[in-house]
């Protein structure tokens, strides 16, 4: 039994049969093919682990030139979508279906993670107790107020998906100074009498710097999504403030929309 599950190649038309590329357009065919079986991957369409079809019947099938699937190939190597497995050729790699995480109703990225089939990690590089004049003005309380900072990486089984800067108000819920966050903070405040009930939420496009690329792999910086949170607890107090840089090749968030 062959050691990974085979690609729809040449043998299995469904692979070539999902590709259009197109000769009256000056975006170079290798592009094309790279671009398309990107997407075929994010959508789980070609799922991690299998093997994609060997360049040279690969090319024949398309009618192209063996160095046009050779440099799609290389570039999706790159950018880490196959590994090269030997004689197997390239296998796509694990974890590269684009979360499409709805947003309907206010959760946290543990409880997101456990809804994607995903199982939730999170890396605490920072925690400590600040006063920050420009945070407390956010927050409508004085210079002087105490905030929780809080700096994690959080991981879906075991990839880095985003790194998260929060602040929360230590006015509000002074046992999140010395409390047990490793797991859901989310579940910490319901279980302190600060369940998070709205919040405000904004996400545009962001460019992460040398260190951010370091946290996710990246070889040179790729399109990210910020997303910067206002949450409040029952009685409209803001408990939370959080801004997290999230991987824009895993992310695509979804929305749906009626008249």
């Amino acid at each position: 039994m062959p050691e990974h599950p085979s690609g729809p190649g040449p043998g299995h038309p469904a692979l070539t049969s999902l590709v259009r590329l197109r000769h009256d357009t000056a975006k170079p065919l290798y592009q094309q093919l790279e671009e398309q079986l990107r997407a075929l991957i994010e959508d789980g369409t070609v799922a991690g682990g299998t093997t994609l079809p060997a360049e040279r019947p690969f090319a024949e099938a398309l009618g192209v030139s063996r160095t046009t699937v050779q440099r799609c190939y290389d570039s999706l190597r790159r950018q880490h979508y196959l590994t090269a497995h030997g004689r197997h050729g390239f296998i796509v790699a694990p974890g590269r279906t684009r979360l499409s995480p709805g947003m309907d109703r206010l959760k946290g990225f543990t409880e997101e993670m456990r809804e994607l089939g995903r199982v939730p990690s999170s890396q605490i590089v920072e925690r400590r107790v600040v006063q920050d004049r420009s945070i407390a003005s956010l927050f409508g309380l004085p210079s002087t107020a105490p905030f929780l900072k809080l700096v994690r990486i959080r991981c879906g089984d075991g990839m880095p998906l985003s790194r998260e800067v929060a602040w929360y108000d230590l006015t509000a819920v002074p046992a999140l100074a010395e409390g047990d966050l490793d797991g859901s903070v989310y579940a910490f405040l319901g279980a302190h009498g600060a369940a998070l009930v709205r919040c405000r939420q904004t996400i545009e496009a962001a460019t992460p710097d040398e260190a951010e690329c370091a946290v996710f792999g990246f070889t040179q910086a790729l399109p990210c999504l910020l997303i910067k949170r206002r949450s409040y607890d029952r009685d409209d107090r803001m408990i939370e403030y959080v801004e997290g840089l999230f991987r824009g090749d895993a992310y695509a968030y979804r929305l749906d929309l009626r008249t």
